[in-house]
Order: structure tokens, then sequence, then C-alpha cells
């Protein structure tokens, strides 16, 4: 009997402990003490401990405040950050949208409990349901940051802001009276297609784009056909942008998509640089902390995400990346952005902004569109020149 007692305890034990556990994909209904650390694939920049400037860091106090130690891969493309996730073994990700619903659909992302999120009230309205992390109603992360994809240029060359992307997409001469050849780059990432089509929305009124990121085959065609003559001017394409500075200081380059990031960094630098966003608009980022299905620091992870949106933090990564906050609390009362800070880095400029959004085939009103995989074959065979 005594056997048989101990064998029931013990049964019940291990069933109390199976109860517990979080099987893969189900949301956590509360956050506990934490594992003792969080992983988190992200965009360089995004998440800094005061390493790059000691003004700039957000992960210090954190780890001081929940025991969870921050382990970061960065990650320089949207595809990158998918085979990353793909891989497993990470808790977290700050994908952008051309790599949310990717990895939505593919399973790789598990629904978050908005519910053990507290700062979930203060997000941006404009950003709680946006569709590149939100579907079916269902929500798969937290809005991190935002922000566009400017024209950057040297104001040496250009006395006053280009007023069009033909700058870089066109053939012709700059303001210098020099030819744009070789002078110029393109970004180096199938979405970059969506800026093609941007610019042909504009300029093109007969193909019909009404979405840069929903193209029939026509539309996909002629925008793609707009990068393969930029291709004739353009000597290389960036995706790094610690690359991309060093491209702009010492290689002659003097125009280009680009991030605020590397825009500020430059000017920081006393280097002669300026951006805008041309009459024709931009495409854009609104990147979102996503939870990996199999995160194997959940309660850190939830810790993290409730960190990511605190004013503090919000307001210092704006001031450092030249992105707008996701809550906006941070656009006052913070000494690095400034109160002026937000509308610097372009917080009005949202509905100019053509957020990054994975192509599908099916787009909606019956229209079938070109989906994510020709983007990618299609720029492969663009950088290539054929």
């Amino acid at each position: 009997m005594r056997n048989l007692y101990i064998l029931l305890i013990t049964m019940l034990a291990l069933f109390a402990v199976h109860c517990g556990e979080k099987k893969a994909g189900e949301k956590l209904t509360s956050v506990g003490s934490g594992e003792g650390e969080v992983s988190i694939v992200a965009w360089p920049g995004y998440i800094e401990r005061g390493e790059t400037d000691k003004n700039f860091d957000w992960v210090t106090s954190f780890e001081k405040e929940t025991g969870c130690k921050v382990t970061i891969k960065t990650a320089a493309t949207s595809d990158e950050m998918v085979a990353l996730m793909n891989e497993g073994g990470f808790d977290l990700v700050t994908a952008s949208g051309d790599a949310s619903l990717r990895l939505i659909r593919g399973g790789q992302v598990q629904e978050v409990n908005l519910d053990l999120i507290p700062s979930w009230s203060k997000v941006d309205d404009r950003l709680k349901n946006a569709p590149w992390h939100t579907v079916d109603g269902v929500h798969y992360g937290v809005p991190y940051q935002w922000g566009a994809n400017v024209l950057m240029y040297n104001t040496k060359v250009f006395k006053e802001a280009p007023k069009s992307w033909s700058v870089v997409f066109k053939e012709g001469k700059f303001p210098d009276g020099k030819s744009n050849k070789n002078r110029v780059q393109g970004f180096d990432g199938p979405i970059y297609i969506a800026d093609a089509a941007l610019y042909l929305m504009y300029n093109d009124k007969s193909l019909g784009i009404k979405n840069p990121y929903e193209l029939d085959e026509k539309q996909f065609k002629a925008a793609a056909d707009v990068l393969r003559e930029q291709r004739k001017i353009v000597p290389k394409y960036w995706h790094d942008a610690f690359v991309q500075i060093a491209d702009f200081k010492t290689e002659g380059f003097v125009a280009s998509s680009s991030w605020p990031f590397q825009v500020n960094l430059l000017k920081a630098d006393n280097a002669p640089i300026a951006s805008v966003i041309p009459v024709e608009g931009a495409t854009g980022w609104a990147d979102t902390t996503m939870l990996h299905v199999k995160a194997p620091h959940p309660n850190c992870a939830y810790k993290w995400m409730e960190h990511s949106l605190s004013p503090k933090l919000q307001g210092d990564l704006a001031a450092w990346f030249g992105s707008v906050p996701s809550n906006l609390e941070a656009c006052k009362g913070n000494a690095l952005l400034t109160d002026e800070g937000c509308k610097t880095n372009g917080l009005d400029n949202f509905e100019k902004i053509w957020f990054w959004r994975t192509p599908e085939s099916n787009c909606g009103s019956g229209k079938t569109c070109v989906p994510y995989h020709k983007w990618v074959t299609e720029m492969i065979s663009i950088i290539s020149g054929r």
C-alpha cells in the first residue's frame, strides 16, 4: 500500500507539472518569474545596451529588473529574419511587414495574449490592427517602431532636395553637372520592386496600380523593367546599414533609398547628408515584435514585449534610429528624442507611406497578384543583370 501511495503521489506530481507546461503555439495565460534569458532576432540598432553609445541603452535596466539576460542576433534583411526564425531557437523577432505575414502563414509565430501586455492600450491606434501582424482578428505581435524608406542625398551635390525618385531610377545628370551613373544605389531585397511600383503608380497612371504590393503580371513587369533600367546606373546594391554608411563616406555614392538610421549616423559624423520623401511618396516599415511558436523562454519574452512599449525605450530608440514610436507617449519628455523628435522623424507622414507587406497571390476583390516567391526570383534576375 505504501508503494502504491508513493506511485500515486508521483503520478499526480508529474500530472501537475505536465498541466503547467505550455504547449508549442499555445497562448500564455499568465506571466511567470522568467526563465533567465530571452533571445531576439533584430534589425541593426534596434536592441542597444550602450556599447555603441552609452546614452542609448534599453537592455541593461530590463535585465536588472527581470533577471532575463538578453541575447541578440542581428539580421540585415527580412529574408534573413525569416530563415533564422525557421531554424528556431529564438524567442522574438522584430519583423517588418514583408516578413511578418510569411512567418504567420508558415506557422513560425504564435498568437500574442494582449491581456498580458498592460501597455497595449498605449499603442498608436493606427497600428493596433495593422494587416501585417493581424490576421482574421488575431494579433501575432506587438508594434515596435515605424518609418519611411527615405531618399538620402549628398547636400554638396543637391543644394535643394530632390523632388522625385527618378534621380535613382533613371539615368541623367545631377545638379553638379555630372551623370548619376555609378553614383546611386538600390536596395538589395525583393520588396524593392514595390518602390519601383510606387514610382509608376504616380508617374504612369495608365498602369492602374492601386497598391505597390498588389501587382498583376503587367504591372509587375513594368515595375521590374524600371529596376532593370536602374541596374545600368547602379554598381552596388545595399542591405547592410553600416556598409551603406561606409559607401557614402568613401565610394562616391550621393543618392539612394535608405533608412533614417543611416542618415542620422552620417549626419552625426558631419557628413553632408540629408533625406526627403519625394513627391511619389515612399515605402516604409512598421516593425512588429513577434513571438516564436516554440519560444524557449516565453515568460521572459512577454516581459520584453511589455518593456518594448515603455515610453523611455520607445523614445530613446526613436532618437537613435530616426524612427517613430508605436507608443506616442514617448513623443514628449524624452531628453534624447526631444519634444520635436517625433515630428522630425516623420510622425505626420503616416498616410504618405506604403508600409512593407508580403505580396500574396490572393490579393482580394477577385484579383490575382504576383506572389512573393516570384518577386524573389525576379530581383535575383535583375541584380545579376539578366
